[in-house]
Order: structure tokens, then C-alpha cells, then sequence
């Protein structure tokens, strides 16, 4: 294992002293993506740096020892081969293009002793290829990048992939890549270490937001669906721009010429939800980064993301986010 980095910085965040640090193992396939491996490596780097101690060690592996040329053409250093790791390691599959390819037996292999021997375990971007593999998926919550859920579930479809930036279920923690490796691993620093830190290291990295795991990967639903859709698009789009005002489906769907029997059909077909249910998750996306971005009131956001009462926008949020927006608002002041 390499030497611990604490590199020197100007800001600092006080956390109370640990006994010894979080290792934290890398398991490097060929072709994996750079952004959500650095968006990991660097989340850890920024957090020994901001509080002056090792809080995290990690170390590179790779099949064979050798070092692993990234889908960008760059090639990253290798500590070690697979191997042993300490026991209370959690330990990452870092995937990219071609995962199918890069999911040998022998990576499974190890990655499903790793995850019998109790550590816990996960994959960046499209490590859950390999986790599937290792047979270790089944009734669990994951994710990888939405790029590859289709051709994932073809491969594997006693599993279920969920469309989100990322999800930590018991031992099994994934993220869909890119930057949500990045907010995958602030949760880990908030659980482990507490809000001020998190928050901190967010600052560091100019994220501006902790996103949710159950957010979505794609920056919005009519970009998921392209122009495959004119009307549903349409409708998407009415919802975003109109998310202050009371909406009428009904009416809405009168104003593009479909029924509202017709609308549930589309959103059902092509998002496997109802009007209803796509709009209030709209409001409460809105409503999340209004609380974590700004100062205002909860009264005021629910107003701003089209609740009729404080108390019914209330229990809204709790139910998608498990939290009352006043805690959460809190929680990022």
C-alpha cells in the first residue's frame, strides 16, 4: 500500500481523531472511466487535506499488477495485483466502456470473496457488470450509467438497475459514474465523518450541491427521451416551465390535442409512471435544490414549486427523501 496523502491546504475543517484511517481499495478495469475514478480518489484527497489527518488511504489493483490504460487513452498507476486487502476495506470495481469485456471470471471471482469475507463493496460508473457477475446483485438496490442499463438488463434480466445517481444498500454501494461517483463518496464522508466536512469538501470541489442518491442521472426526463415524442416533450416541458402554478392535466392535455387517457398512456409507455407522479417528483427535485442552494423559507419554497400548504409540501418531501425540508434546509445552511 502506498504511503498516506495529507497534502497541505489553507482551509480546514476540525473532526474529532480517529484511530485509523478508512483503506479503501480500487479495482482498476481496462477502459474505465477517469472522471469517476478521480471524481472518487480526489473527494478522499480533499477530505485528509481539509482536516490535516489520514482519514481515508487507497490503493490501486488491477487483474494482473500491470497498469491500466483509461478509456480517455491515459494510463494510471498500479499498486498491486488482486490480492488480499484488510478486512475492513470497501472495496470498488471501476468499469467504463466495454464492461461486458472487462468482467473476466477472475475479477468476479475476487470481488465476490471480497464481498463473502464481509467488506464492503461496490462499482463506479459500470462496475455493477462485474458485480453481477460475481452473482451478488440479486435483491439488491444498484445502479451504473444509464447508457448502459439497457444492454445490462438484456445480459441479466432477473436484475433491476435503478436510474440514479447512486444507491448504497447494505454492503453494496454503486453510482452511475462521472461526477456521482462523486456525491456517492461525499455520502460516505457525511455518514462517517458529519455534515461540516461534507460540506466543506463540496465547497473544495465547487460541486455547490450533495445530490441525492435517488436523483436522476440525466439533467432532465425530455433529454432521457430525445424527440422520440413530440407530445410527451411538449407536456415535459409545460410541466418544468409551469412548476409554480397549479397545472391541470386535463387541461394540458386538451391544450396538445390528447386525451388525458392518452397522456397516462405515454407517460406509462415511455417513463413507466403516471402525470401525476412525474410532476409531484418535479416539484420535489426543484424544491431540494431551492432548499440546498438558497435561504429561503420552506413556506416560500413550496410555494415557488407549486404546493398549496407548508404542511402538505412537508410530508411530500419527507416521503421522497425521508427527512423534513426544515432538517434538510438545515442540514445545508
Amino acid at each position: 500500500m502506498p504511503d498516506p496523502i495529507v497534502p497541505k491546504g489553507v482551509a480546514h475543517v476540525a473532526v474529532e481523531a480517529i484511530d485509523s484511517p478508512d483503506p479503501i481499495v480500487f479495482a482498476l478495469q481496462p477502459n474505465l472511466s477517469m472522471l469517476a475514478f478521480t471524481s472518487a480518489v480526489e473527494t478522499l484527497r480533499i477530505a485528509n487535506q481539509l482536516t490535516g489527518q489520514i482519514l481515508y488511504t487507497w490503493t490501486t489493483m488491477s487483474e494482473t499488477g500491470e497498469n491500466v490504460r483509461c478509456s480517455n487513452g491515459i494510463e494510471i498507476g498500479i499498486d498491486a495485483p488482486l490480492g488480499e486487502t484488510p478486512s475492513d476495506s470497501c472495496v470498488f470495481v471501476c468499469s467504463g466502456v466495454e464492461p461486458e469485456r472487462a468482467a473476466t471470471a477472475k475479477v468476479a471471482d475476487w470481488i465476490r470473496h471480497q464481498w463473502r469475507t464481509g467488506r464492503r463493496v461496490g462499482g463506479l460508473c459500470t462496475g455493477a457488470f462485474t458485480l453481477a457477475k460475481a452473482g451478488i446483485l440479486e435483491g439488491k438496490d444498484f445502479t451504473l450509467h444509464w447508457e448502459n442499463i439497457t444492454p445490462f438488463r438484456e445480459q441479466y434480466p432477473s436484475l433491476d438497475p435503478l436510474e440514479q445517481l447512486y444507491a448504497i444498500d447494505d454492503r453494496i454501494m454503486t453510482c452511475g459514474g462521472g461526477v456521482a461517483a462523486m456525491d456517492l463518496f461525499l455520502k460516505l464522508i457525511y455518514d462517517r465523518h458529519g455534515a461540516p466536512l461534507a460540506r466543506a469538501v463540496l465547497n473544495m470541489c465547487l460541486h455547490t450541491v450533495q445530490r441525492s442518491e435517488t436523483d436522476r442521472q440525466q439533467s432532465s426526463t425530455a433529454a432521457v427521451i430525445g424527440n422520440r415524442n413530440d407530445k410527451l416533450v411538449k407536456i415535459i416541458a409545460h410541466f418544468e416551465e409551469n412548476l409554480e402554478e397549479t397545472i391541470d392535466l386535463d387541461g394540458v392535455a386538451r391544450g396538445l390535442g390528447v386525451s388525458r387517457r392518452q397522456m397516462e398512456r405515454l407517460f406509462k409507455t415511455h417513463l413507466n409512471t403516471t402525470p401525476k407522479r412525474f410532476l409531484q417528483d418535479l416539484r420535489l427535485q426543484r424544491a431540494r435544490i431551492l432548499l440546498a442552494e438558497t435561504d429561503m423559507a420552506v413556506v416560500d419554497v413550496a410555494i415557488a414549486c407549486g404546493y398549496e400548504s407548508a404542511g402538505n409540501f412537508s410530508k411530500r418531501f419527507r416521503e421522497a427523501y425521508g427527512i423534513s425540508p426544515h432538517r434538510f434546509s438545515a442540514g445545508h445552511g
